[in-house]
């Protein structure tokens, strides 16, 4: 296989600074060795290297340079990631994802990116007996596959549109228009917004899918705008979420309501779109205001990555799952079995909160809808996890 790898002790015993480790005893030990395959090119490189890759490096660099993961209570051991680049390519992550758990024999694995890949890569996982800790898996089929070794940390589609409809309810939409991506992320979730809207009043004036990779989605905008629609739903990838703001400004369509996800929640969104953010709502799940431990976290990946911040949805539950890896481990060791029994069975503490899961499903976060306020990706549904009010929003500048 030809791909861009990188295997790493993080900083290792030079990083040990107070830490009581004797020098050099962190390089001595034996490392626990963590395997994935995940996009660095290609067009879910987008998301992956905002939402999860950047998680897992920091991840790697903490535990090491606190002395290394304690193994059951045991002694601590470095963490060595063996990484891939899987192209945006499902057949590579599944080829790669075998060779890791097969002949390499890895102690532990971490997910792909995106709802596709893990559906693919969670029943190889399941068959081979690695937990996989799934933080970008937006299926309601995958969590129905009852798949023993995999844990879903996103809010599946139903809850995030359950939420999304509650909101729009709650704030007197009349009319919406949809467009959605064409493939597993874009279908359920328009399907799970259909079946919630059919609880409603609310009347759908157009829905339009589109393909991958889609360049121009101004044809579609300029039908929609003029039939004048309270709020316009957009179930997009990052690139197709720019697109779409972008192109809706250009031609100045401006709906009360303007949701457009997976990329909102992004500091690339943020960037981009500049003071056009402002009041346009999508996926987010927390941000420094959650919980102390949320701002620690922030400062981190900030300070690691030259500014970058992580994003307001998906980053936050990435982090979440390693910090379950983790306890997980120190609990229970490296028998994944047993591994795999813990995290079933047990409540954990993270930057979300507390996290509890039933069969695959995160049972504790409930469907949210943030928005862009100022300089901050909000929590505005429901009102009892809140982080702000929702505001209504301005016309694009």
């Amino acid at each position: 296989m030809r791909h861009t790898t990188r295997r790493t002790i993080l900083q290792g015993a030079a990083a040990l600074g107070a830490a009581s480790v004797a020098p050099g005893l962190l390089a001595q030990a034996k490392p626990i060795r963590i395997g994935y395959a995940i996009a660095r090119t290609g067009p879910w490189a987008a998301g992956a290297q905002v939402s999860q890759e950047p998680n897992y490096l920091l991840w790697a660099e903490q535990v090491n340079a606190a002395g290394g993961l304690s193994v059951k209570g045991g002694a601590k051991r470095p963490v060595a990631l063996e990484s891939y680049d899987d192209r945006s390519d499902t057949e590579t992550c599944v080829r790669t994802f075998s060779k890791l758990m097969g002949s390499d024999k890895v102690d532990l694995i971490l997910p792909p990116w995106g709802s596709g890949a893990n559906f693919a890569i969670a029943p190889l996982a399941n068959r081979m007996g690695y937990p996989l800790l799934a933080p970008t898996a937006l299926s309601r089929k995958l969590i129905d596959m009852n798949l023993p070794y995999f844990f879903s940390l996103l809010q599946q589609p139903d809850k995030m549109m359950s939420a999304l409809v509650d909101m729009l309810v709650a704030n007197n939409v009349k009319t919406i228009a949809i467009v959605y991506m064409d493939d597993l992320f874009g279908l359920e979730n328009f399907a799970a917004l259909n079946n919630e809207l059919k609880k409603t009043q609310i009347q759908v004036v157009e829905r339009k899918s589109y393909p991958l990779g889609v360049k121009d989605l101004a044809p579609v905008l300029r039908g929609i705008k003029d039939l004048n629609p309270d709020a316009f739903i957009g179930i997009t990838y990052p690139p197709d979420t720019i697109l779409a703001s972008r192109q809706a400004r250009e031609i100045g369509f401006n709906p009360k309501f303007f949701y457009a996800s997976v990329g909102t929640a992004f500091q690339l969104y943020k960037n981009v779109m500049q003071a056009n953010t402002e009041g346009v709502i999508g996926m987010g799940s927390w941000n420094v205001k959650t919980s102390p431990e949320a701002r620690a976290y922030f400062d981190a990946h900030k300070k690691k990555f030259d500014g970058k911040e992580p994003d307001r949805w998906a980053s936050g539950h990435a982090w979440a799952g390693m910090q379950i890896l983790q306890q997980a481990v120190e609990s229970a060791g490296l028998d994944r079995k047993a591994l795999r029994d813990h995290i079933a069975k047990t409540e954990f503490k993270t930057i979300l909160g507390p996290i509890k899961f039933a069969g695959s499903e995160n049972a504790s976060i409930p469907g949210t809808v943030g928005q862009w306020q100022g300089n901050d990706f909000e929590v505005v549904w429901p009102p009892a996890r809140a982080t702000a009010k929702l505001q209504p929003k301005p016309a694009w500048k």
